[in-house]
């Protein structure tokens, strides 16, 4: 019940981080941070695919109902979360079996690395081109998700240190 409760205040903290602070931050135009993604990679590895999948929708359907965006925040949450687990079998070396918090302290600095630059730029590959729905303008697309992936890590490594001084 405890756990429960602490997704639900991460939940809403994140979305409110996001739909409040985040989502008005547009450096050079380009760089959006996506900090609520990391409620889905920090989820237990030992859940089930389907749970993960349905909080990743929910959290992706309320940013996008507080940010106006027709289930794009949805979409590219649900595929995260279906694409997560196989990610966390790609780079790390531990039994899918094994139940356990991603993180530095968990899997080590350069297997989380990976794991949070695979789905970042998974999410911000996907919003992306869902939000342009066109390769027309390939250059500024690329552009868009690099510099959105980019500070999405630089937010999530500097939670994962603050978490870790905790």
């Amino acid at each position: 019940m405890i756990t429960y409760l602490q997704r639900i205040e991460w939940f809403i903290g994140l979305v409110l981080l996001q739909v409040l602070v985040l989502n008005r931050m547009h450096m050079n135009g380009y760089a959006t941070p996506f900090f609520f993604i990391y409620f889905i990679l920090k989820y237990n590895s030992g859940v089930s695919r389907n749970t993960l999948m349905v909080w990743s929708f929910l959290l992706g359907l309320t940013v996008d109902i507080f940010s106006n965006t027709p289930g794009m925040n949805a979409a590219a949450a649900t595929l995260l979360a279906f694409m997560r687990e196989p990610i966390l079998r790609l780079v790390t070396l531990r039994d899918s079996a094994e139940d356990f918090e991603p993180g530095i302290k968990s899997m080590g600095i350069s297997p989380y690395f990976r794991y949070i630059l695979l789905c970042t730029f998974l999410f911000c590959s996907i919003l992306m081109v869902i939000d342009t729905f066109s390769f027309f303008n390939l250059p500024v697309l690329l552009l868009k998700i690099l510099t959105d992936a980019s500070i999405t890590i630089v937010c999530i490594l500097c939670a994962e240190a603050i978490r870790r001084k905790k």
